[in-house]
Protein backbone atom coordinates (compact mmCIF):
# COMPACT_ATOMS: atom_id res chain seq x y z
CA UNK A 1 0.00 0.00 0.00
CA UNK A 2 3.03 2.33 0.94
CA UNK A 3 5.23 0.89 -1.79
CA UNK A 4 7.34 -0.85 1.25
CA UNK A 5 8.36 -4.04 -0.26
CA UNK A 6 9.42 -6.68 2.34
CA UNK A 7 12.91 -8.57 1.91
CA UNK A 8 12.84 -11.91 4.17
CA UNK A 9 16.40 -12.83 5.58
CA UNK A 10 17.67 -16.19 5.15
CA UNK A 11 17.15 -18.11 8.21
CA UNK A 12 20.29 -19.15 9.89
CA UNK A 13 22.14 -16.32 8.79
CA UNK A 14 24.00 -14.11 10.55
CA UNK A 15 25.56 -12.18 7.89
CA UNK A 16 21.65 -11.02 7.03
CA UNK A 17 20.89 -9.83 10.31
CA UNK A 18 23.62 -6.74 10.72
CA UNK A 19 22.47 -5.77 14.61
CA UNK A 20 23.85 -9.45 15.13
CA UNK A 21 26.71 -9.33 12.84
CA UNK A 22 27.67 -5.91 14.80
CA UNK A 23 27.16 -7.80 18.28
CA UNK A 24 29.19 -10.60 16.96
CA UNK A 25 31.95 -8.68 15.97
CA UNK A 26 32.30 -6.32 19.01
CA UNK A 27 32.79 -9.78 21.05
CA UNK A 28 35.02 -10.65 18.91
CA UNK A 29 37.18 -8.46 18.67
CA UNK A 30 37.09 -6.73 21.64
CA UNK A 31 37.72 -10.12 24.07
CA UNK A 32 37.50 -13.39 22.53
CA UNK A 33 40.81 -12.72 20.26
CA UNK A 34 42.55 -11.64 23.49
CA UNK A 35 40.86 -14.50 26.01
CA UNK A 36 41.60 -18.17 26.24
CA UNK A 37 38.91 -20.45 27.12
CA UNK A 38 38.69 -23.90 28.12
CA UNK A 39 35.82 -25.66 27.07
CA UNK A 40 32.40 -24.62 27.20
CA UNK A 41 31.66 -23.97 30.95
CA UNK A 42 34.80 -21.31 30.68
CA UNK A 43 34.08 -19.99 27.71
CA UNK A 44 29.99 -19.34 28.70
CA UNK A 45 31.11 -17.88 32.22
CA UNK A 46 33.65 -15.66 30.70
CA UNK A 47 31.28 -14.12 28.15
CA UNK A 48 28.30 -13.66 31.05
CA UNK A 49 31.31 -11.53 32.55
CA UNK A 50 32.07 -9.52 29.45
CA UNK A 51 28.14 -9.45 29.33
CA UNK A 52 28.03 -7.49 32.28
CA UNK A 53 30.94 -5.25 31.90
CA UNK A 54 29.61 -4.41 28.39
CA UNK A 55 26.09 -3.35 29.82
CA UNK A 56 27.31 -2.03 32.75
CA UNK A 57 30.22 -0.12 32.70
CA UNK A 58 31.37 0.29 29.07
CA UNK A 59 30.72 3.50 27.99
CA UNK A 60 28.55 3.13 24.56
CA UNK A 61 29.02 6.83 22.41
CA UNK A 62 25.87 6.21 20.56
CA UNK A 63 24.31 6.13 23.86
CA UNK A 64 23.47 10.48 25.05
CA UNK A 65 26.48 11.55 26.84
CA UNK A 66 28.42 8.68 26.61
CA UNK A 67 26.36 6.35 29.14
CA UNK A 68 26.62 2.85 29.72
CA UNK A 69 22.80 0.82 29.22
CA UNK A 70 22.37 0.12 32.46
CA UNK A 71 22.32 4.04 33.41
CA UNK A 72 20.26 4.75 30.16
CA UNK A 73 17.86 2.10 31.83
CA UNK A 74 17.48 3.45 34.87
CA UNK A 75 17.32 6.73 33.94
CA UNK A 76 20.87 8.04 35.83
CA UNK A 77 22.65 11.22 34.91
CA UNK A 78 26.02 11.51 34.55
CA UNK A 79 28.03 12.24 37.68
CA UNK A 80 29.84 15.53 38.09
CA UNK A 81 33.53 16.01 37.48
CA UNK A 82 36.22 13.92 39.69
CA UNK A 83 39.16 15.11 41.26
CA UNK A 84 42.07 13.07 39.42
CA UNK A 85 44.13 12.65 42.26
CA UNK A 86 41.90 10.59 43.61
CA UNK A 87 40.53 8.20 40.71
CA UNK A 88 41.36 5.09 40.74
CA UNK A 89 40.65 1.91 38.21
CA UNK A 90 38.51 -0.78 38.49
CA UNK A 91 39.16 -4.01 36.41
CA UNK A 92 36.76 -6.02 34.44
CA UNK A 93 36.90 -9.49 32.54
CA UNK A 94 39.78 -10.36 34.91
CA UNK A 95 41.89 -7.24 34.24
CA UNK A 96 41.10 -7.08 30.60
CA UNK A 97 39.61 -4.12 30.71
CA UNK A 98 39.87 -1.23 33.10
CA UNK A 99 37.51 1.82 33.41
CA UNK A 100 38.11 4.89 35.89
CA UNK A 101 36.01 5.63 38.90
CA UNK A 102 36.32 8.04 41.57
CA UNK A 103 38.52 6.32 44.41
Amino acid sequence: MLGIEVIKSVPHTPSSHPFIERLIGTIRREYLDQTLFFGEDDLERKLKEFATYYNEHRVHYALADGMTPAEKNLGKSLPGPIDIKNMSYEKHCRGLFMTPKAA
